[in-house]
């Protein structure tokens, strides 16, 4: 690790910040474009970073040193900015602050303890039976309903489907992907990585740590006086904590800038923990549902200092405590400068991967006779929260009780991540779904979800009309 170098450590950048937030933005999705999923940087660029305006930056890839730089031409012969991220392995890419030359933290790998996928059956592993189906599963209406993600209608922008896997009662019986991936090919998940949090905090529940409204243990908030000490954990985790906490829309001038709180953590190489737990707050604890990364990076502080205080290692503890339990080898969570995990949206998984953290939520915690997340955490992390006048989000979970999608039943829930990432937990199907895929259109994929999702439960034997209302 080399830290701070040079004169551009100090004094103002030669660009202005949205510039130099967007060049940082670019830099840090490329690398991970790069060096986690294997693309390349030109295909990259063109197809997923399409709601970037790249015209002004010049993106350079070192193979080598497994970094990417991208630099901003400084006006009337002032000096040209340079915006880095690096690669780790295990760690992915982190996007570095202005001038400085690498990580904060011992970036030593992080690997799978597990033996390769195709060692061992499924769904620990990838050997899939080679036996028939279930008889109440009609094969081909099935495989149409899956085509059926990857066709894009004419008339509105494409979903862009990258990768559809479908789990029924505990098997793969469905799996597709686009042109050039596979079953192998690790996709950025972006908010998805909200629902790792949560599990990652119901272990540590389940480690009798702390329950579920005790206090957020955060020692910033727990001075006499601070209004935030009255902050729950379950309350964080319903994204419901009332801190102030900006979010901008992409067409609003100040997107790329420190007033974007929200997207801050992504369009700049900061703490993301002290980021999120520094505000004061805006409305009453438990009062007001409003969807911010502040708390999920909350809930990450109090995930980090915990794991440290008893002396474990926080960069492995996913994998050891969650990753391995279930088979999920190839998930990569990315982290700020100093070490800390954006798991708002900066980590990378397969598809098959996915599937298994759902499964994991359909078997109310349990894997393969093992508890890994507390008894009725499942059934937490699924009540509607009391804040959310819609009853449509849970614990960092998105809920079907809203009726976002009106065909398929009430007790659906799933992680959800931007430009189309879905991981789909249907209990009265006894069904996980999972979606990944790159679309700006949102709307669009809504809609194209629940059309796919009908049919699947039609194709696996539970058309709507027999689904199970609220109840889970």
């Amino acid at each position: 690790m080399l830290g701070i170098v040079g004169a551009a450590a100090c004094g103002p950048p030669p660009v202005d910040e949205a510039t130099s937030l967007r060049a940082g933005f670019v830099a840090k999705n490329v690398c991970s474009g790069v060096f986690v999923s294997g693309r390349d940087e030109t295909d990259f660029l063109a197809n997923d970073l399409t709601f970037v305006d790249v015209s002004d930056l010049a993106v350079g890839v070192d193979r080598t040193a497994q970094r990417v730089s991208v630099t901003v031409a400084g006006d009337e012969g002032a000096a040209d900015l340079v915006r880095s991220a690096i690669f780790h392995e295990g760690h992915g890419c982190t996007m570095l602050p202005l001038g400085q030359a690498d990580v904060l933290f011992d970036p030593a790998p992080i690997r799978s303890a597990l033996p390769g996928g195709t060692l061992l059956d499924g769904p620990m592993g990838d050997r899939l039976p080679e036996i028939p189906l279930a008889p109440e599963i009609d094969p081909a209406a099935l495989e149409t309903a899956v085509a059926s993600a990857f066709e894009d209608d004419a008339a509105t922008p494409p979903v862009g489907t990258r990768g559809i896997v479908v789990v029924h009662r505990g098997r793969l019986v469905a799996e597709r992907y686009a042109d050039g991936l596979d079953q192998d090919s690790a996709m950025i998940s972006w908010s998805m990585g909200k629902s790792i949090t949560a599990a990652l905090v119901g272990i540590l529940v389940n480690d009798g740590h702390f329950s579920l409204d005790d206090p957020a243990p955060i020692l910033a908030w727990r001075q006499p006086g601070d209004p935030r000490g009255a902050i729950t954990i379950r309350q964080l985790l319903q994204m419901s904590s009332g801190l102030e906490f900006s979010r901008l829309t992409r067409d609003d001038p100040e997107f790329y800038t420190h007033q974007n709180a929200h997207n801050y953590v992504y369009n700049e190489g900061i703490d993301v923990f002290a980021h999120a737990i520094r505000p004061a707050l805006e409305h009453p604890p438990g009062t007001v549902g409003r969807y911010r990364n502040s708390d999920p990076l909350a809930l990450g502080k109090i995930i980090r200092d915990t794991v440290e205080a008893r002396g474990e290692d926080y960069f492995s503890f996913p994998q050891r405590r969650l990753f391995d339990q279930i088979g999920m080898r190839d998930m990569v969570l990315e982290r700020d400068p100093y070490g800390n995990m954006i798991l708002t949206g900066y980590d990378h998984g397969t598809a098959r991967d996915w599937a298994r953290f759902g499964l994991l939520h359909l078997r109310d915690g349990v894997w393969n006779g093992e508890r890994i997340l507390p008894e009725g955490w499942v059934d937490a992390v699924t009540t509607p929260a009391p804040a959310w006048p819609d009853g449509n989000y849970g614990g960092l979970f998105w809920l079907n009780r809203g009726g976002t999608w009106p065909d398929a039943p009430a007790n659906a829930y799933w992680a959800a991540g931007a430009r189309g990432q879905y991981t789909v937990v249907i209990p009265s199907a006894d069904l996980v779904v999972v979606r990944m895929g790159y679309s700006l259109a949102g709307a669009a994929v809504a809609a194209h979800m629940n059309r796919m999702l009908a049919a699947i439960l039609a194709a696996v034997g539970h058309p709507p009309a027999a689904s199970t209302p609220t109840d889970s």
